[in-house]
């Protein structure tokens, strides 16, 4: 009996052994987690604890600092840094946090409410839902670029800029972050942008709505806002055209792009989409960028419309007219070897006469000067009656037909050609091992100016000029010019040597032989004779039509070759190259040149010539001539 008391007893003091275990399990169990929860907890509240928070605000706060010349936009009174850091901190965990569905709770969903209120606020980023918006909307402080991106804001108490991204706005010579900020404009056509930017997000969007059977309103409302930003930017693509109600839709278009935001969607539906938008955006500015590459080259080699017609209006004046058997009076003057002769290679006509005009308007004396043009046989006429019309002060203008005199003693009339234009690359490897690469624009002789030596058989020296040229300045000192023996004074640009064209070959005797420009050019015939360099050029012409060259690569070569160690280098204040391609040009170096050289595509009697330099060309233009009205010239 008392045994079966003690056995039971014993069981009862196991149990309560086993149920002490459980308890001081439970207990080790809470100490573990509470323990290291309130160690953290303290960190944050103890004043040793903000050395670590501001170190990681001082590290991140270094890339805002910049010179005092760009806080005009600062706020002047310095933040609390405890609220700082907390903000900090709610930054971190509003990133870090997952996203909670809608319906969860009350309070959830009214916070919900309050953040799709926000981000229809903040319509100058566009987030992707799945990450947490912005904290608040671009304020008054921050700066776009003049594309419209936002490139930061400057925060309280700060001294500097956010750049996109996180990186820093380095304070240094050369940064295209404060070199962006110093130049920003103001962006064209702004709504038309914001339109399309909408209009991409919205589409990203749509998809994963309209698969939501609960809001079959707002998909519909979506569908009907894209619909009516494609059929306002179908017919606008200017600021100007859009109608006068695009605020309205506009805010129709935010409200519902913030509301989709607001819902739980899947981000891969989201970023297929987006992916979609951008291979198409690319493939279509792809396509436009090589449909106006083609147009571009079709304007610069097509003459224009108003040019053609003034050549033949003159064309048909001069067969119609009695003028076509007279001779100038002044036609002894052509062979005089004492007189100063200007040799001209063109095929337009108001090309050619802005640059006699410009020359004889700023010579000291006008009568000693001559001028050969020479053309092609579509436009000899025009030319020759044009010139006859027209006087320049007492010099005296000579027109050639340029395929007759080259071509006497052959049976297949070789064409006019105009001086070679040619855009040289060059890549390579700098000290720092990056890749750089670097255009210079060069123009050289073309096959139609080795005719010089038998053009004109009683002239010693000849000055040649470009038909892309305006003088201003007397050129009457080039003829002066002691020459040494060299038989072409020009410009070098030494920026280009023989030795960095690989394809001449063995025949590259200097390879430090710097390359030269056309456009102003003192010829001495009698040493061009003696040395024959017109049978050189054409020699090394058929050597490198053996190889295969390019047609345009063959004139380069061929002349750079015959002229090796024959250029007399001219100063280079006589002439300015680089009008017809360089934007940058200053206003004081193109008015103490004195020949302004438009080599390039944008020639100025285009329209596609660049606008700054278009005056030096039209101040020597005849506009009194009723030609030009009459073909509506207007350059």
């Amino acid at each position: 009996m008392k045994g079966g008391v003690g056995g039971g007893s014993g069981g009862v003091g196991g149990k309560r052994r086993w149920r002490c275990l459980v308890v001081g399990v439970l207990v080790l169990v809470v100490c573990s987690m509470l323990v290291p929860l309130a160690f953290l907890l303290g960190r944050f509240n103890t004043s040793s604890a903000a050395v670590f928070v501001s170190d990681q605000l001082n590290s991140a706060t270094i890339a805002f600092r910049i010179y005092d010349k760009y806080e005009s936009g600062a706020r002047k009174s310095q933040p609390n840094p405890e609220k700082v850091q907390s903000d900090h901190v709610n930054d971190i965990i509003k990133k870090l946090a997952p996203n909670i569905s809608k319906d969860v709770s009350k309070d959830i969903d009214s916070g919900s409410k309050k953040q799709a209120h926000t981000m229809m606020e903040d319509h100058s980023r566009p987030q992707v839902t799945g990450f947490p918006p912005p904290a608040s909307v671009t304020k008054p402080g921050s700066w776009k670029s003049a594309s419209g991106i936002d490139f930061g804001e400057e925060l309280p108490g700060s001294r500097g800029l956010l750049v996109d991204a996180g990186k820093q706005c380095e304070v240094r010579f050369g940064s295209y972050c404060l070199w962006l900020q110093e130049h920003r404009e103001q962006m064209k056509d702004s709504t038309v942008k914001r339109m399309k930017d909408l209009l991409f997000v919205a589409r990203a969007y749509f998809p994963s709505i309209a698969k939501l059977s609960s809001q079959e309103k707002l998909s519909r409302e979506m569908k009907q806002n894209i619909q009516d930003f494609e059929r306002v930017l179908s017919e606008s693509s200017k600021d100007s055209d859009l109608p006068p109600q695009i605020g309205g839709k506009l805010e129709r278009m935010q409200a519902s792009i913030a509301k989709a935001k607001s819902f739980p969607v899947d981000c891969n539906n989201v970023y297929k989409k987006l992916s979609q938008i951008l291979d198409m955006t690319e493939d279509e500015a792809n396509f436009h960028m090589k449909q106006s590459a083609f147009i571009y080259r079709i304007a610069v080699q097509t003459m224009p419309k108003s040019l053609h017609c003034i050549s033949l209006r003159l064309t048909v004046d001069y067969f119609t007219s009695s003028t076509n058997d007279i001779e100038s009076p002044l036609a002894e003057k052509y062979s005089d070897p004492d007189l100063h002769h200007v040799v001209i290679f063109s095929k337009n006509v108001l090309a050619s006469s802005v640059v006699i005009n410009s020359t004889v308007m700023n010579a000291k004396e006008s009568g000693k000067i001559v001028f050969h043009v020479l053309t092609d046989k579509k436009n000899y006429f025009a030319m020759k009656l044009w010139f006859f019309r027209n006087k320049y002060k007492n010099s005296a203008v000579q027109v050639l037909n340029a395929e007759e005199l080259g071509n006497r003693d052959e049976a297949t009339p070789l064409p006019f050609s105009l001086p070679d234009e040619f855009r040289i690359s060059f890549t390579g490897v700098n000290n720092f091992s990056f890749l750089t690469s670097r255009t210079e624009y060069i123009s050289t002789f073309s096959r139609s100016h080795y005719l010089l030596p038998d053009a004109f058989p009683n002239l010693k020296k000849v000055v040649v000029l470009d038909d892309d040229v305006v003088v201003q300045r007397d050129l009457s000192a080039l003829w002066g010019v002691s020459m040494g023996g060299k038989v072409n004074g020009a410009v070098q640009v030494c920026s280009v040597n023989l030795g960095m064209l690989r394809s001449l070959g063995q025949e590259v005797l200097d390879k430090n032989s710097c390359a030269w420009m056309s456009g102003l050019n003192l010829i001495d015939l009698q040493r061009w004779r003696e040395l024959k360099l017109s049978q050189a050029y054409q020699r090394f012409t058929r050597q490198l039509e053996a190889r295969s060259q390019m047609r345009e690569a063959i004139s380069l070569y061929a002349t750079l070759l015959s002229f090796q160690k024959l250029i007399y280098p001219l100063d280079s204040s006589w002439v300015l190259s680089g009008l017809g391609q360089n934007y940058g040009l200053s206003a004081q170096a193109t008015g103490k040149a004195a020949v302004l050289h438009y080599n390039g595509d944008m020639k100025p009697w285009l329209d596609l010539g660049i606008p700054k330099y278009k005056d030096y060309w039209r101040k020597y233009l005849n506009k009194d001539d009723q030609i030009l009205s009459d073909c509506n010239m207007s350059p």
